[in-house]
């Protein structure tokens, strides 16, 4: 009997972080899905993503046994927690505890990856249109996030104590990309829970996954 083929399908690139982000929870759950690499280079990969999500954006998540398109990061985690639970949850299902938990997932992507993101992007613009003042901006910012992380983190395992659950999804990838490009400095927590976070299978899995387009990533 042939193999059906999965439900689930994913749109994305294997170095991009909140592609990674979104990797790292369907590992964690271990649910099946088909992943579709999307090479923005490549009109005829990007126009399918379009066709989809007319953004252009990725990752998007596409359902088509419930002929749902899910597009960005933090949205598809909780699609996959509603309807596609596999092993874990990612949100509790606590009420007050599920908010904190989207706070610090919010917190992650928007004060540590956006920043981070900031940097990258100015490394590929054309000379005479970079903007020095804002990269400056952007690493103060993040210097301002680490030592948030680094203040909380000597006390537990995960963003939200003892589970593991989507802040942890959103700062795997963008601590890893942004400690090369504002090193840790002394801030000792900080660094062991991306060590932590290495070494936990789902991300192991999505690093070695991206290694063969490290290459692509801009150096300062």
């Amino acid at each position: 009997m042939p193999h059906s083929r999965p439900s689930l399908r994913l749109y994305f690139h294997p170095l991009a972080s909140y592609c990674q982000k979104v990797l790292v929870a369907l590992y964690e759950k271990g649910v099946e899905f088909e992943p579709v690499f999307v090479d923005l280079a490549d009109p005829t990969s990007g126009e399918a993503l379009r066709k989809l999500w007319r953004i252009g954006k990725f990752p998007v998540l596409r359902d088509e046994a419930r002929g749902v398109t899910v597009p960005e990061s933090s949205i598809i985690v909780e699609y996959l927690d509603r309807h596609h639970p596999g092993q874990r949850q990612l949100i509790p299902g606590d009420g007050e505890l599920a908010w904190q938990a989207r706070l610090k997932d919010r917190f992650y992507d928007l004060h540590l990856h956006e920043h981070m993101q900031k940097i990258v992007g100015d490394r590929i613009r054309p000379e005479g249109k970079r903007d020095p003042f804002g990269v400056e901006q952007a690493k103060a910012k993040l210097a301002t996030a680490y030592d948030m992380i680094d203040g909380e983190m000597g006390a537990k395992p995960w963003a939200m104590g003892e589970d593991f659950g989507i802040a942890d999804c959103a700062a795997a990838p963008a601590l890893f990309y942004a400690r090369l490009v504002l090193p840790f400095g002394d801030r000792q927590h900080l660094a062991a829970y991306l060590e932590r976070l290495s070494q936990r299978p789902s991300f192991a899995r999505v690093t070695r996954e991206a290694e063969p387009y490290l290459a692509m990533f801009p150096k300062g």
